[in-house]
């Protein structure tokens, strides 16, 4: 619309100073395209600023694209042409014009004309650089502070896309690149609640691969007594409700104590001291969980449970198909820890059991809260294994 009507009025200018001369209508021409072209420049730059918030909302439910947009260099090379281009071509024409004396008379006094000329040249040059820097600048700033946020952690920071040109194409790609960021968040924070997230690191560190490796680490195993029976007579929401309350403290103690949850099998769990990450003591920090975790589940009440706790070899690994595998922990050490739990859910004195073994590797401070009791063969074992049970029980075991 400021093109139309500038080039209607340099229609009128032409039409009217045509009786002077077809010299002065060029020049008055001229003039007037060029005034045009400064205020149909200047007028962009302040409507695109203007109408951000309108752009914004039109570009959320459209693809940025390669359209046709006033881009950051030609903004500056039309800058370039208001503050500069156009003040010495208007010079230009004064001199042009002082040399045809039919246009400008040898006894009128340009300096007028030229220092109008070179004031308005500063005054454009400088609201339009202005302009254009903030068009540049703002969006910069919007997508730095962006970034210093997402590099906080907020990864659903978003910012507004008001611009077509490589501005908007750098808004959106920002977008784009959070967007991303967010997603892979998410999958690592489930892929970690699936599979621990001491696994999740160690998958996503190096490429997974089957195999498996000796490790010496300690085992506890957890049951929780009566759950077939409570499955039978409760709704499957409140077995599920109590399953779910009763493993948030097995993986809260268990975790506290540097243990992995390494699976949860319906109404039991295994964790594992030593690996996949080192541990500098699992045997005392495997017999601390079990007592803490045994109090903690008799003062919330409703939890009948079995303890076993071992140390010893297994292998550990990643076992299953190319297509399917899990990271688990293997051999009698594992077995044992379920026999004991067995154990330790018929035993009328006690629900934790460990074996000797497992104490003369703990510290001592942690072998004086057990005593040692009487002598078992464990099914599938041929030597008698010495049980042991803590001294404590109750809040008194849970303040160690």
């Amino acid at each position: 619309m400021h093109v139309l009507l500038w080039a209607l009025g340099v229609a009128v200018f032409v039409g009217v100073n045509a009786s002077a001369g077809a010299a002065l209508s060029i020049i008055v021409a001229i003039a007037v395209s060029f005034g045009g072209l400064a205020t149909c420049s200047l007028g962009y730059l302040v409507a695109e600023r203007t109408l951000r918030p309108i752009t914004a909302a039109v570009m959320e439910v459209s693809e940025v694209t390669d359209a046709a947009a006033l881009g950051v260099k030609l903004r500056v090379v039309l800058i370039w042409v208001l503050s500069t281009a156009i003040p010495i071509l208007g010079l230009g024409l004064i001199g042009l014009g002082r040399l045809i004396d039919t246009v400008i008379p040898p006894d009128v006094d340009l300096s007028p004309a030229m220092v109008s000329l070179s004031a308005i040249a500063l005054v454009v040059g400088f609201g339009g650089m202005f302009l254009v820097g903030r068009s540049v600048s703002d969006p910069l700033q919007q997508v730095s502070s962006a970034m210093q946020r997402v590099e906080a952690g907020a990864t659903d920071t978003r910012v507004d896309v008001y611009d077509a040109s490589e501005i908007g194409r750098l808004q959106n790609g920002f977008n784009k690149m959070v967007v991303g960021l967010d997603e892979r968040e998410r999958l690592r924070s489930l892929f970690g609640r699936h599979v621990g997230h001491d696994v999740a690191q160690r998958a996503l560190a190096s490429a997974p691969r089957l195999g498996g490796e000796n490790r010496t680490v300690a085992v506890l195993f957890i049951d929780l007594v009566g759950s077939t029976a409570l499955a039978e007579r409760e709704s499957a929401a409140t077995v599920v409700d109590l399953l779910n309350r009763f493993f948030a403290v097995v993986v809260e103690h268990g975790e506290r104590n540097g243990g992995f949850v390494n699976k949860f099998e319906g109404d039991a769990a295994l964790l594992i001291f030593g690996a996949p990450v080192d541990h500098p003591d699992p045997a005392t920090a495997a017999l601390r969980t079990a007592r803490t975790l045994a109090a903690a589940l008799r003062a919330d009440g409703g939890f009948e449970i079995g303890i076993g706790v071992t140390y010893g070899p297994v292998i550990a690994g990643n076992i299953g198909a190319e297509s399917r595998f899990e990271y688990t922990v293997i051999g009698d050490t594992v077995n044992q820890a379920a026999r004991l739990t067995d154990l330790a859910k018929d035993d009328p004195d006690t629900d934790v059991l460990t074996s000797s073994t497992v104490l003369e590797h703990a510290t001592s401070d942690e072998r004086q809260l057990w005593e040692s009791g009487r002598s078992v063969t464990l099914r599938g074992r041929s030597a008698p294994t010495v049980l042991a049970a803590p001294i404590l029980r109750g809040q008194q075991a849970s303040t160690r």
